[in-house]
């Protein structure tokens, strides 16, 4: 379950973020057209539960409204020193979570239960590279804060995405979609 997000945000993440990707990090680069705000991970499926899973997409969507929200500030889950992944952040606003909340309704009991952790909204920009020495990512957290990006949007549909794995990393494609009211 995602947010798409318009590809002329994307691109502009990716133009704010040059600077980071052309330094050394030992990170895994997330290509624009796969960025995206997860509301809720779903893990490997069967195909033959696409119509079900589409379904609670729908119910989640038809009860919540469109929401604007804002991609701005950058940092690192789960910190800069020893990052994992580097991320965009959005705006916590009340209508997105209202929204990530009606999604975990849905589907909890289809068995994919609530999240053990608080939603924090972000788009994944990067993800370090298992085992990279700390010493790679001194500067990150200077880097990041000279990073500069705000854009705001009207988010008005949710998707139910696909990853599939390629060479260059996930394609992440839709297979449903809901219509926020």
């Amino acid at each position: 379950m995602a947010i798409n997000f318009p590809e002329t945000l994307r691109q502009g993440l990716w133009s704010a973020t040059e600077s980071l990707r052309s330094g050394a990090l030992p990170v895994r680069w997330v290509k624009p057209e796969a960025m995206h705000l997860t509301l809720k991970f779903l893990g490997d499926l069967a195909a033959e539960r696409q119509d079900e899973l589409a379904g609670a997409l729908r119910r989640a969507a038809a009860s919540s409204r469109a929401v604007t929200v804002t991609v701005a500030d950058f940092g690192a889950f789960p910190d800069p020193r020893r990052p994992r992944v580097l991320w965009a952040g959005v705006s916590p606003e009340p209508a997105l979570e209202l929204l990530q909340h009606q999604v975990e309704q849905e589907f909890g009991p289809l068995g994919f239960p609530p999240e053990g952790r608080p939603f924090r909204p972000h788009l994944t920009l990067g993800r370090a590279e298992r085992g990279a020495p700390a010493v790679h990512f001194r500067d990150l957290e200077g880097l990041l804060a000279r990073l500069t990006f705000e854009q705001t949007v009207t988010v008005s549909s949710v998707e139910l995405m696909r990853s599939v794995p390629t060479h260059t990393g996930a394609d992440y494609q839709p297979v449903a979609s809901g219509r926020l009211s």
